[in-house]
């Protein structure tokens, strides 16, 4: 049995879960689009220990507390190099590793956004298709639930679609 899967409009920073992921570039630098905005939220806390734990290869994951929101964790994937674009490959492995992470912090419940999507540029529907099948095909040890925190209709119905299909 897998996990439960659920698609959301929600700001990933405001959910109530025990890890959420960013997707970052390899130097955890937190600029712009969601890995900026998760800096904002998380405060002072998670830039020090984010800037502590990198560089990261891309498609590799590592955790640091979520700060000021309402999360535990949050974990940072490498979905591509500073301002570069990434790939399918890339966003397969940090789907993976991110999923992989929060089974080893023991996590019940994780939110993962649309890696790649935004300074990456990947295209939408197969970063959706890529994603599901990584939550589908994992196997779960602590997990119990996995939201795509997404924004945006279009991101709602690529998921939908994605999640849908067989």
């Amino acid at each position: 049995m897998g996990v439960k899967l659920e698609i959301l409009q929600a700001d990933v920073t405001t959910l109530e879960v025990d890890a959420i992921a960013n997707a970052a570039n390899t130097r955890l630098a937190h600029g712009g689009g969601v890995a900026g905005a998760i800096a904002r939220a998380g405060g002072p806390e998670l830039e020090r220990e984010s800037r502590e734990r990198a560089p990261i290869s891309l498609g590799e994951a590592v955790e640091t507390t979520a700060g000021d929101m309402p999360a535990r964790w949050v974990i940072h994937a490498a979905t591509m190099e500073p301002g570069g674009p990434t790939s399918g490959e890339i966003i397969e492995r940090a789907a993976r590793s991110t999923l992989a992470k929060a089974e080893e912090l023991g996590a019940r419940s994780l939110a993962l956004v649309a890696f790649g999507t935004g300074v990456g540029g990947f295209p939408l529907d197969e970063a959706a298709r890529i994603m599901v099948s990584a939550v589908r095909e994992h196997e779960p040890r602590s997990l119990e639930r996995v939201i795509f925190a997404v924004r945006g209709a279009e991101a709602e119905a690529a998921f939908r679609a994605a999640a849908s299909a067989p």
